[in-house]
């Protein structure tokens, strides 16, 4: 995939989120957002939701447990709150998930907010 249907991609994901949050407002919790916004990316894309992300570790696949909220076409990272603030370790989630799945692109997404 190119930079400019990569960059297409992103602006099609930020729209879905925009979308959701707009019906839905702020408060409720992540899971909730979630679905709604799998429903949302479903309509044309493919949509993992709550996907495992594989581990090596020295030759060795270990069951960490740890997943992405949503894979995008396989090519873009999702990670949804629902909280007062974001952290820094959101963002060292994302982008760690990203680079284990190799993804060129991720969003980080907050829905308790108001825009």
């Amino acid at each position: 995939m190119n930079k400019k249907d990569l960059d297409q991609l992103h602006h099609e994901r930020v729209g879905a989120v925009i979308e959701v949050h707009k019906n839905l407002g702020f408060g409720l919790l992540e899971s909730v957002y979630q679905k709604c916004l799998v429903h949302e990316l479903r309509r044309g894309h493919a949509v993992q939701s709550e996907c495992v992300v594989k581990l090596k570790y020295k030759g060795l696949d270990l069951d960490t447990e740890l997943k992405c909220d949503l894979l995008v076409d396989e090519k873009i990272d999702v990670e949804l709150k629902s909280g007062e603030a974001m952290w820094p370790v959101h963002e060292a989630q994302l982008l760690t998930c990203m680079r284990i799945l190799e993804k060129p692109r991720g969003l980080l997404i907050n829905f308790n907010c108001t825009i």
